[in-house]
């Protein structure tokens, strides 16, 4: 069963999610990362979802568009959730 992430007043990032939960891209806080990003295909509208952590929780897996995706911690950080 997957989990979504719970919405509060303030916005989550990948980097909050848990390995299974899931969240919708609202936006992309970095311009610069942003189109790096974009090009990845972590577009506003899309559905990401945790896959994995390393063990020293640096870098994770997520799933987007049917590919799994390595981001930095930091790179997550920019990707905010609905």
């Amino acid at each position: 069963m997957q989990k979504r992430v719970e919405e509060h007043n303030d916005k989550k990032s990948v980097r909050d999610l848990k390995i299974g939960e899931y969240g919708t891209i609202c936006c992309l806080k970095d311009p610069e990362m942003g189109l790096k990003l974009l090009e990845m295909g972590c577009l506003p509208g899309t559905q990401v979802k945790l896959n994995s952590r390393a063990p020293l929780g640096d870098p994770i897996t997520i799933i987007v568009n049917d590919y799994t995706l390595s981001l930095r911690l930091d790179e997550a950080e920019t990707i905010m959730l609905k």
